[in-house]
């Protein structure tokens, strides 16, 4: 069976189950649609949890960006990871036992303010809908490329797939179509991970492997990606930073508490039936993700040696021809010259997944030299060594240019694996896109029915009409979202740290606030909010441009790139979060007290025990 037909046989299939599982456990109530009733099993929650987290950043963008960072990478391990151990020791058992639906609803009750709701609102709005851009973009990559259609197209596919099971099942149909994308997700990651990692090392399993040596030599697969990308001018692999270490440090809290505060994830642990079982449910969603995350690594280190190995024959990784890759031990030990005209790979004699990916426009060649080999090294190095030994061989300049968001995707193909591999990691993309997505559409939805309609503008609304106006307000973000995802504002890598950072400079702190601290005011944390998320936007938009349009950066005004003790934007949600927690607790010093009744409340709250189902008012 041909690629094409195998990878619309397996998506179709997985699409089919999605659908399946929606109209079987489509919600009846606005219980069933907010918290799935509240009855769902702690496994069967860390299993949906962690699907619903793992979003297309987790599963196509992750290992591409450890790819290229190296050691600098680890930011997104530790941050993402780290978030959830913030959850489960300091979230999600007290709000479970708060026992409401939404985010918004604690912040609003808690601050005896239905300003700090609002405004609490506008945050998960914000927070959201910037996350969700990437969702719907990875959506149309994976499509254009897989399924031999349109990005676009692939965006209005993806966009009726949601809405099928989305909006009919709610919470209850998402939880349990997360839980068959989990299956899908997992196993798209790992199977073409052990695969590469016997190919290389012998060794089944891929976090194994990436310690070990490669096969028939005494050199470590570590050791010889530091080598080569040296050779060529790039970092070494093991020892990169991303940036100084205040900004690799603030880089890591900022994913970490935006993490605990995404509002998509929190909602989950509304959906068990006892405080324990939101604790537990945190910690079996880390299980799930560490099988995801400790490969990762693996998954980044071995497609770089792969690609590099394609086009530049010093590596030793070559194909073999019984099929897959194989590695040439003479070749490993004896190295070479990686400059030497024959190195480099003539561009007739390409393999089929590079020009299936040059026609995405995510892989690009520019012949400078114009002697028909590809030649890719750090033409932007400041190792005069290599710069003299490039110039020596006639190159003008790298001339492969390579999206870190294809290496997942494409990580299967370079190592030649089997068609049925290739089919599966497609659908494990669009898993992740597609579960995520979800999730984010429900918080959204919830924030505008249950937070904005029935908390605000209409108290005394029906059940009924309460559930047909979240199915509407869902509706209408499925189709904002899509908009985005056709339309995305520029640096949509950009969008998503910012999502981290609103959430990290907002919702996190209001809500360990509202959790751990009987003083903090309405007036306090609405200041707080408001201020977090003013400072993380103009120092994010300084750089990237009001709302991400070209031309409107104004890093002058701020001395410069990255001005704030070398702190980059997107790692700037921990500064937004040091102002929120200050400015709330000044402004609550010199308000009026909080009520008593609302001191005991808290009280209540940090007492983990006897919560009941979640409840709406």
């Amino acid at each position: 069976m041909s690629l094409q037909m195998m990878t619309y046989l397996v998506v179709g299939l997985t699409f089919a189950i999605y659908i399946g599982i929606a109209v079987w456990s489509r919600a009846g109530s606005t219980s069933d649609f907010y918290v799935a009733g509240g009855g769902v099993h702690p496994v069967t929650n860390g299993m949906a949890t962690a699907a619903d987290w793992m979003s297309a950043a987790s599963f196509i963008s992750m290992a591409g960006l450890i790819s290229n960072m190296g050691y600098g990478g680890a930011v997104f391990l530790m941050g993402w990871t780290g978030g959830y151990v913030l959850l489960a020791c300091l979230l999600a058992p007290y709000l479970r036992k708060f026992g409401k639906f939404t985010v918004p609803e604690f912040i609003g009750d808690r601050y005896y303010s239905q300003a700090a709701r609002n405004v609490g609102v506008i945050c998960l709005l914000v927070a959201s809908i910037t996350y969700i851009i990437g969702q719907m973009t990875g959506v149309g990559v994976t499509f254009s490329r897989f399924l031999g259609v349109s990005s676009d197209m692939g965006i209005y596919i993806g966009m009726a797939i949601v809405f099928a099971y989305a909006v009919f099942g709610g919470m209850k149909g998402i939880t349990y179509t997360q839980v068959a994308q989990y299956i899908v997700l997992i196993l798209a990651y790992l199977v073409p991970a052990v695969f590469i990692s016997l190919a290389l090392t012998g060794n089944v399993i891929p976090q194994l492997g990436l310690g070990s040596d490669l096969k028939g030599t005494d050199v470590s697969l570590l050791a010889k990606l530091d080598l080569v990308l040296k050779d060529l001018g790039f970092g070494e692999y093991t020892t990169a930073v991303a940036g100084n270490k205040l900004n690799m440090f603030f880089y890591t809290v900022s994913l970490m508490i935006g993490t605990a505060g995404l509002p998509h994830v929190i909602v989950r642990f509304f959906t068990v039936p006892k405080v324990a079982d939101a604790r537990a449910s945190a910690g079996w969603a880390l299980v799930f993700i560490a099988l995801l995350y400790t490969t990762a690594p693996a998954v980044g280190a071995m497609a770089r040696l792969n690609l590099i190995g394609t086009v530049n024959t010093t590596v030793g990784v070559e194909p073999d021809p019984a099929g897959g890759i194989r590695v040439n031990a003479e070749r490993v030990k004896a190295g070479g010259n990686p400059f030497a005209p024959e190195a480099a790979l003539p561009y007739e004699q390409r393999p089929d997944w590079f020009k299936r990916w040059e026609k995405t426009g995510l892989l690009k060649f520019e012949d400078k030299n114009g002697d028909g080999r590809i030649q890719f090294y750090n033409d932007k190095t400041k190792n005069a060594d290599v710069l003299a030994k490039a110039e020596a061989a006639g190159l003008k300049g790298n001339e492969l240019t390579v999206n870190a968001d294809i290496i997942v995707l494409a990580n299967p193909e370079i190592a030649l694996l089997p068609n049925w591999v290739i089919a599966l990691v497609a659908a494990g993309g669009l898993a992740a896109a597609l579960s995520t997505a979800a999730g984010l559409l429900l918080a959204i939805s919830s924030a505008i029915s249950h937070d904005l309609i029935k908390g605000a503008i209409k108290p005394d609304i029906s059940e009924k009409a309460e559930l047909l106006a979240g199915k509407i307000a869902m509706a209408v973000a499925i189709v904002v979202a899509g908009y985005l995802g056709l339309n995305p504002p520029g640096f949509a890598a950009g969008t998503v740290a910012l999502a981290f950072g609103i959430a990290a400079s907002t919702i996190f702190p209001a809500l360990m606030m509202g959790i751990f601290s009987k003083k903090v005011t309405g007036a306090g944390a609405v200041a707080g909010m408001l201020s977090g998320l003013f400072v993380t936007l103009f120092y994010v938009f300084a750089h990237k441009g009001i709302f991400f349009v070209k031309g409107t950066e104004y890093l002058e005004l701020i001395g410069g790139a990255n001005s704030f003790f070398g702190v980059t934007p997107e790692a700037f949600g921990t500064v937004g979060a040091i102002v929120n927690f200050i400015v709330a607790f000044a402004v609550s010093a010199v308000s009026k007290p909080v009520p008593a009744h609302i001191q005991e409340l808290v009280e209540s709250v940090r007492v983990p025990k006897g919560a009941g189902a979640a409840v709406g008012h």
